[in-house]
């Protein structure tokens, strides 16, 4: 797998995804995120196969790897017509959630950040894109995003990562962490429902399960400011729960907590 050779080069991966366990879990025994970390990297391994297979899955056998529950709420939230902001993060395989949703009917735009080497960028998008999806890249988003709802499409939307640009400070597993703020500011200027949607592995089915939740209330106060920085708490609270639920399957690997409230101090070792 090769999140495992890269532990195995990078020894700073483990020590991050360590941190971040102890940061989260702090009544854990080291023991206990060890097992995690080893899940994780069983996951991440099982993504990239996942994804060679991508030209592979259609419409006739996706139900055979992904099942889908609680697809009424983003029935529900699609039928409102003001389009879906698809709240998720990187979780399971998380490369397979979109395109198992677009195999199943309902392709949606997601957000993408451009890979460096050209050759292998046009790669991948050429897999993500298969089933019928779009991406848009990261920072020229914005025009486009609201032109996909204005239409009554689904915006696709990783909310997990630590962000040093437009990012508002929320708690995430009782510790400020810089997020981004772009998923709230485009709910409440579009009024586009924000629907939860991850996948897991399933040991019991043997399958991923896809499970879309009710639409996240908006909360709306007149303080356009702080309703932001309120919905992105709620965003991210969501997030959390479902980290919780399955901690071997989420990618803890990243510096999630790396930028600091002003005048605080790193929580990474430099």
């Amino acid at each position: 797998m090769f999140l495992a050779a890269a532990y195995r080069l990078r020894p700073s991966l483990g020590r991050t995804a360590m941190l971040n366990l102890r940061i989260a879990f702090p009544d854990w025994t080291d023991r206990r995120r060890k097992q995690v970390i080893a899940g994780m990297i069983r996951q991440v391994g099982w993504m990239a196969g996942e994804f060679s297979q991508f030209p592979k899955y259609t419409r006739e056998n996706i139900q055979q790897i992904v099942c889908v529950d609680g697809f009424e709420n983003f029935d529900a939230a699609h039928r409102r017509g003001k389009g879906v902001l698809f709240l998720t993060g990187h979780m399971s395989a998380w490369e397979l959630a979109p395109f198992a949703q677009a195999l199943y009917g309902y392709p949606l735009t997601f957000l993408a950040r451009p890979i460096a080497n050209r050759r292998v960028d046009a790669l991948v998008n050429t897999y993500r894109c298969r089933s019928g999806n779009q991406s848009i890249e990261k920072n020229r988003s914005a025009r486009l995003v609201l032109k996909v709802l204005s239409e009554g499409g689904t915006v696709g939307v990783l909310s997990d990562h630590n962000t040093s640009a437009e990012g508002v400070f929320v708690d995430f597993f009782g510790v400020s962490a810089a997020t981004t703020s772009g998923l709230a500011r485009i709910a409440l200027r579009t009024d586009a429902a924000v629907v939860p949607g991850f996948l897991s592995w399933d040991s019991q089915l043997r399958k991923y399960q896809l499970r879309f939740e009710p639409a996240v209330p908006l909360l709306r106060t007149g303080d356009e400011e702080a309703d932001i920085v309120a919905n992105t708490q709620s965003f991210t609270r969501v997030i959390e729960h479902h980290i919780r639920a399955h901690p071997e399957q989420w990618l803890w690997v990243h510096k999630r907590w790396k930028t600091r409230p002003w005048g605080e101090k790193s929580l990474y070792p430099s």
